[in-house]
């Protein structure tokens, strides 16, 4: 409509500007909705909330307007801001097919990765089809012609109102963008549908770009503060226990273990589906679990986000009480992150991360050194010529370095391999598709969905049979060593999970995943016991004899009865009774303390306190079943 209308008429009748700057207005509200695809923001609603509908295209429109101020071009305008709208919603619906969940705004700190390996990683996912490129190739055409083509709808002068609109236009949205906090009068749970704990609810409700504005603007101005007297109170419960269990020194005979981690990419046991009740594609885990400990774990992501669960596992801290760090290694600023790593290094040991990948990606060179690693092998460490598997470097590699890494002599070592053959997306040809195609699938299960199971089972028994030999060779070392085995999440397989679902009956994005610790050389009866992946760090100190951190010793103690609370964003929340919840919220405190350096001063104050309080007869402290703490009596 807009092309109609030359300069010369425009500014003979300027209602009819107006007219068709509004039409074009209500027609973009209206296809945004339509893109979006949520039932609270579809055209329709636009007669019984229309704040709902104009709220989530009011950053498009804010954008539309600061274009249309410079270049004067209405449709341009509008077409540009669609794009832009277009190219949201088509990374979105990426996300979604793989991983279950809408974007937040703590994705678009990938942005930031792409030329740090995240272009490989990420652009994986991308579609194979021709046709979305032939579609974008299009739409650039388009724009190119209407540039060159489409009559001006503002006049050029007077100039200044126009620049002066088209100013504020960009300023708003730069506002929005950044979180201001007048947005929040619009952008609220009051005026909008906003399920915190369901960002899957939310876009569907409120639409995607109102979602994101939400979260945006209501958990994103840094993490909650502790409450040091709360902390003070539940250390005050677990005294008597902590008091006991952090001595230092080492129970066994042999002195410190070596200590092997093995971070499983995407590793679970198939046997949770339905179909796989019987199946063995990981015999040597299997082995191993029944001479060990080893269980369900409960991981705080789905199908991708592994650095969320690897955090949790080198500092020993629940992601659940940092609610801001979506991606910890990327938004994470300290110089110095206490956790397991530094733990152990004030035990004498030498410290080393291992991954087949570029060191770049997730941050984790920056990373690795706060949380303390002396050394960090990454994929140009690597030997020549290491081999990969599908997309990424085949787990035998893996293997091979920590076999090279681990020393005969010398200090105690810890080494964290961190796996990357099973890495989604599952449609690689992996090298070798007979040992692929005969990986078993259950009924019901074709076509695509087929390939991407059959490829990642493949992979998975992969890991299994590293596995294997890893702990073949460990039972064979002079030196005792611990070795701990785990899976960072669940497959990104979206549509085989809805289809065959879980033998428990259980949600994907709070489905736990398995985990495994022994000691190679030594049989043991078998334990099986459910844990989250911040308690992963306690439980392994405990084992090598390690107690003097007050902190791992408190996870022991309060985290079976939490473990369950972990879970992937989007799942919902666990009830919690009075009783966990006041553990719950006081463990956020301690966590909080701690990430910040400041809990070890109420540990040793604590500790005083503690050894008043017990001088005298008769106050021998003990478990109080009824608080999942400890308590003097």
């Amino acid at each position: 409509m807009a092309s109609v209308l030359t300069t010369a008429s425009m500014s003979r009748r300027p209602w009819q500007g107006t007219l068709v700057l509004a039409l074009m207005t209500l027609a973009f509200a209206l296809l945004t909705g339509l893109i979006d695809g949520g039932v609270g923001v579809a055209p329709q609603r636009l007669f019984d909330q229309p704040v709902y509908v104009l709220a989530n295209a009011l950053p498009g429109l804010l954008l539309a307007g600061a274009l249309l101020a410079f270049t004067r071009r209405a449709v341009l305008s509008f077409g540009l801001a669609l794009a832009a709208e277009g190219t949201v919603y088509a990374v979105n619906q990426l996300k979604v097919a793989n991983l279950g969940t809408p974007l937040i705004p703590a994705d678009f700190c990938m942005i930031g990765q792409l030329d740090k390996g995240g272009s490989h990683v990420l652009g994986a996912y991308l579609p194979h089809s021709p046709w979305p490129y032939l579609a974008m190739l299009a739409a650039v055409v388009l724009l190119v012609a209407l540039w060159r083509r489409e009559p001006r709808l503002l006049p050029r002068r007077p100039h200044m109102p126009r620049l002066l609109a088209g100013t504020a236009s960009l300023a708003l949205l730069l506002t929005l963008i950044a979180g201001a906090t007048p947005w929040t009068r619009l952008y609220n749970d009051r005026t909008l549908w906003l399920e915190p704990w369901s960002a899957t609810s939310t876009a569907t409700h409120s639409g995607l770009l109102s979602a994101l504005m939400l979260y945006r603007l209501h958990y994103g101005h840094g993490a909650r503060k502790p409450d040091p007297a709360a902390a003070r109170e539940l250390l005050g419960r677990a005294d008597g226990v902590l008091r006991r269990q952090a001595v230092a020194g080492v129970t066994a005979d042999e002195g410190l273990p070596d200590i092997v981690v093995v971070q499983s990419e995407s590793f679970f046991d198939p046997r949770l589906l339905n179909g796989y009740r019987h199946a063995r594609i990981t015999p040597n885990f299997d082995h191993l679990a029944r001479r060990g400990t080893s269980g369900a774990l409960h991981v705080p992501t789905f199908g991708g986000g592994t650095i969320r669960t690897e955090f949790e596992v080198l500092t020993g801290l629940s992601l659940r009480y940092f609610p801001d760090l979506q991606f910890p290694y990327l938004q994470l600023n300290a110089k110095v992150v206490p956790g397991l790593v530094r733990t152990l290094r004030s035990n004498g040991y030498e410290t080393v991360a291992i991954h087949g990948n570029d060191p770049s990606f997730w941050n984790r060179t920056s990373a690795f050194k706060a949380i303390g690693f002396d050394r960090f092998v990454s994929q140009s460490a690597f030997p020549a010529g290491t081999a990969n598997d599908g997309q990424y470097m085949a787990d035998r590699g893996m293997t091979d370095e920590i076999l090279a890494q681990l020393k005969s002599s010398g200090p105690p070592q810890f080494l964290f391999a961190i796996s990357i053959e099973a890495h989604g997306p599952y449609d690689t040809m992996p090298a070798d598709p007979a040992e692929r195609d005969a990986m078993p699938v259950p009924a019901g299960i074709t076509g695509k969905d087929k390939l991407e199971l059959q490829n990642y089972l493949y992979h998975i028994h992969h890991a299994d049979q590293e596995l294997g030999r890893l702990a073949d060779v460990l039972a064979r070392r002079e030196r005792p060593t611990l070795l701990l085995f785990y899976g960072d999440h669940l497959p990104a397989l979206t549509h085989v999970f809805q289809r065959t679902g879980f033998v428990d009956g259980g949600n994907m994005l709070s489905e736990p995943g398995t985990w495994l610790l022994v000691d190679p050389r030594k049989a043991a009866g078998p334990q099986r016991t459910a844990v989250a992946s911040w308690m992963l760090p306690g439980l392994l100190l405990q084992r090598a004899g390690i107690r003097d951190d007050g902190y791992f010793a408190l996870t022991r103690l309060v985290g079976p009865e939490l473990a369950a609370l972990t879970h992937a964003p989007g799942a919902s929340p666990a009830v919690e009774d009075a009783r966990l919840t006041r553990v719950d919220r006081d463990m956020a405190s301690v966590s909080q303390l701690r990430l910040d350096g400041k809990l070890d001063a109420l540990l040793s104050a604590n500790k005083r306190a503690v050894a008043h309080r017990t001088d005298a007869p008769g106050r021998e402290p003990r478990l109080d079943p009824r608080l999942g703490t400890g308590t003097a009596h």
